[in-house]
């Protein structure tokens, strides 16, 4: 009989932690959210800001504040706010305290594309628009067009961007056909002639072994066009 009534006491005991569990649920459902914060992730916080962001949830949600916990769907909130053109991954979450907290990333784009067509490339390699808030100083792409001389152009500029003094010096890429690109550059008068993108590592290891020599014998200027579309080497062509 005694064994009985602990399983009665246990039981009784489970169903009022239960029954205060689901009422703190409930209770903590119908609590309003407090404050809303836009926190952007990176050092890319230039094409959007954060009033936009505030627009685009008053646009679909009302004021966020005015709503319940319960009534806050944050995949909904993250996929509304993903669908800007400029933001590349959102997070939304709710604080102990309350607040909704949105952790934006935005795009980062490597170049501008000015053909028949405007826009950036960024840096997955997809169409970016231009934004009203911000102008990047990136390496401009001209001539030729199109979605696969775009995807050249995005190896280049991908490779590029590892090594600190072409990200630093490449300002243009001029497609003038098929597999044909020539970079322009920030400090010299010659353009280089790059081919195709076929063993980029090789071919500006070249470059940069030419650059130091040219450099140091300080004829640079003496050049108009430095070509790396021969393999393993550099065909200079003077003023």
């Amino acid at each position: 009989m005694r064994l009985n009534l602990n399983f009665l006491k246990i039981g009784v005991l489970l169903l009022v932690v239960m029954g205060l569990y689901a009422f703190s649920n409930a209770r903590n459902g119908q609590k309003r959210i407090g404050n809303v914060q836009i926190e952007f992730v990176g050092d890319q916080n230039l094409y959007m800001t954060q009033e936009t962001v505030d627009k685009l949830l008053i646009q679909s949600y009302g004021d966020l504040t005015n709503l319940t916990k319960e009534n806050i769907v944050l995949n909904t909130i993250e996929k509304a706010i993903e669908a800007n053109e400029m933001v590349k991954k959102a997070q939304v979450y709710l604080t102990v305290n309350g607040d909704l907290v949105a952790k934006v990333a935005q795009r980062k784009p490597i170049a501008r594309v000015e053909g028949s067509a405007k826009y950036y490339l960024d840096e997955d390699g997809e169409h970016m628009p231009f934004s009203r808030h911000h102008s990047a100083r990136v390496p401009l792409i001209t001539g030729n067009i199109n979605d696969t001389s775009l995807k050249d152009v995005y190896r280049i500029l991908t490779y590029s961007n590892t090594d600190e003094f072409l990200k630093k010096n490449i300002i243009g890429v001029h497609i003038t056909g098929e597999q044909k690109y020539l970079l322009n550059f920030r400090m010299e008068n010659f353009v280089v002639d790059l081919g195709g993108v076929e063993g980029l590592e090789k071919k500006f290891s070249n470059f940069r072994a030419f650059y130091v020599k040219a450099y140091k014998d300080k004829s640079l200027n003496d050049y108009h066009t430095v070509s790396l579309a021969f393999n393993n080497q550099v065909v200079c062509t003077k003023n």
